[in-house]
């Protein structure tokens, strides 16, 4: 991927255009019908510790405030040396803080409760909480308001394949790393030191249920405004949706999700980070997802802001956004594994044409790049970017890299099919660029994507150490996206793509390195910890 135009296409046979919706998933350790050999990186990653092992165990677990407190879980060895291990409870009852320790990780074993869920909407005093109705074991009597508190630099894996961190309607995580102590969640098989570059799937991932509006309901019905969804192959209970768009589910800051995305249920995944209904007061700053087995990120509802996302590795799609969210999105790298990956985005309401709110996607200075063709199977996107019936979406500043494949798909279905408006967007495609179905032909998804400032036609890239802006890039026209929403910062210079120079600096450091991507000395290697 260093080198985009030197990727050697083996082939890839065309079906049938077919609907398919967040529900559909990518198979762990399969991907597309293609194999892609990269050149080899500039830098070259460092794929092991290059010292020796520095890490010696702690001495024993930290008090939290949770009476539950720690289990003891012995110690685990791996290249970087031996740590302590501190299990964390099945359910956190009470607000609490995960320091950082020296020698020490948190082991997320089954499912890990943050809080316990008291339904649709905050109790009060003439409906209060009742446990026994929303399948939580702690005899809570009002909406618990846990918040998970977690340090700079602490280290979380999964202790088993269906592990999962559950943040519960009306509970909150705050996990806010620095640019040089990162928060990490990862497996077990990476504190092993057993990973390499094509691990992926070892553990469920961090999902964030809140109050926010939602389509698609299990339980209540769009119409009523009763609309709950319940989270994809939870084997209890795990549910999200209410009314509220400002839902605050507290914070992530710096940092990285690594080698998640367990198969939880039949045919259902976690990515690395599922957010569902979530609001604006929650926080999503500087975020990398590694190596997902399924999607990078996935919002169902509610509305989100979120800066500085970068998704290596994921084997489905990077981005997807469906069932009525509503997503503003600045700084973002898309970089799937060569031979990975069906799209590099999704987005749809499902296929439920006639739900609102529709849903809708502001994504602005961003890149994304797929080296291949998509796969002929699984989720069939069978371009580039895969937009759906009943989304709107609109796209600025952007560089789209798939040179053996179709950049965007779209399917329109519906009374209002979907929508597509480009400000600034530049692509390098084959030589067809655009896909249509349902309602919409090629020449229609053409013409959406010409609405604007976007110089399509024959972009030259020349960017440098794969997602840096060369001179083409920096030549294009900028769009103000402060235009569209407040959220939007404008940077100075404003440029196109998600990183240039004068905007290089906010993925250095709290990143990790793979074959996939290199951000620079600063940055650890993905297949290790950090030591310090």
């Amino acid at each position: 991927m260093k080198n985009i135009q030197g990727l050697l296409l083996v082939g890839c046979s065309a079906v049938a255009l077919a609907g398919c919706g967040p529900s559909d998933i990518a198979s762990p350790g399969t991907g597309g019908d293609v194999i892609i050999t990269n050149p080899t990186p500039t830098p070259t990653p460092t794929p092991t510790p290059t010292g020796p092992a520095t890490v010696t165990p702690a001495a024993g677990c930290p008090t939290i405030a949770d009476p539950q407190g720690l289990t003891d879980g012995g110690t685990i060895s791996g290249p970087t040396g031996t740590w302590r291990v501190c299990r964390l409870p099945s359910l956190v009852k009470v607000s609490s803080t995960l320091p950082k320790v020296a020698g020490l990780l948190y082991e997320i074993s089954g499912r890990v409760n943050v809080g316990c869920d008291s339904g649709f909407t905050a109790p009060s005093a003439s409906a209060p909480y009742n446990s026994t109705t929303v399948g939580c074991t702690a005899p809570l009597t009002a909406d618990s308001n846990v918040t998970l508190s977690i340090a700079p630099g602490a280290i979380l894996f999964g202790g088993t394949g269906q592990s999962w961190l559950a943040v519960n309607r009306g509970n909150k995580i705050n996990a806010n790393g620095t640019a040089t102590q990162p928060i990490i969640f990862t497996s077990r098989d990476n504190v092993l030191g057993l990973n390499d570059d094509a691990s992926q799937g070892q553990w469920g991932g961090v999902v964030l249920m809140g109050r926010g509006i939602t389509t698609d309901c299990n339980v209540g019905s769009v119409a009523s405004s009763t609309c709950e969804r319940d989270t994809e192959g939870s084997a209890d209970l795990a549910r999200f949706g209410g009314r509220d768009n400002a839902y605050n589910a507290g914070s992530l800051k710096y940092v990285q999700i690594r080698y998640s995305g367990f198969v939880l249920g039949s045919n259902k995944e976690l990515q690395a980070l599922t957010a569902e209904a979530i609001g604006t007061g929650t926080v999503i700053e500087n975020l990398q997802v590694h190596n997902s087995s399924d999607d990078g990120v996935e919002f169902f509802g509610g509305a989100v802001n979120m800066k500085n996302f970068i998704a290596t590795g994921a084997d489905d799609d990077s981005l997807d956004v469906d069932t009525g969210a509503q997503a503003n999105i600045q700084n973002a790298m898309l970089l799937p594994r060569a031979g990975k990956a069906d799209a590099l985005m999704e987005i749809d309401s499902n296929g439920l044409e006639g739900d609102t709110p529709r849903t809708k996607l502001n994504l602005v200075n961003f890149i994304a790049i797929q080296p291949q063709t998509s796969s002929d199977n699984e989720a069939n996107a069978q371009a580039a970017i895969l937009l759906r019936g009943n989304s709107d979406v609109t796209f600025a500043n952007g560089i789209i890299i798939a040179p053996q494949n179709e950049c965007i798909r779209m399917n329109g279905s519906g009374t209002t099919p979907v929508t597509l408006t480009t400000r600034s967007v530049v692509m390098q495609c084959n030589a067809t660029k655009f896909i249509g179905s349902g309602s919409l032909t090629a020449a229609q998804v053409a013409t959406m994507f010409g609405s604007g400032s976007n110089n399509n036609d024959a972009f030259t890239p020349t960017l440098s150490g794969l997602f840096l802006n060369g001179t083409n890039e920096d030549a294009v026209p900028a769009f103000n996206a402060t235009t569209l929403s407040s959220f939007f910062d404008l940077p100075s210079p404003n440029r196109i793509g998600a990183a240039w120079t004068g905007n290089n600096a906010w993925f250095t450091g709290w990143t990790c390195n793979s074959s996939t991507a290199n951000f620079g000395a600063a940055s650890s290697s993905c297949s290790s910890l950090p030591t310090t």
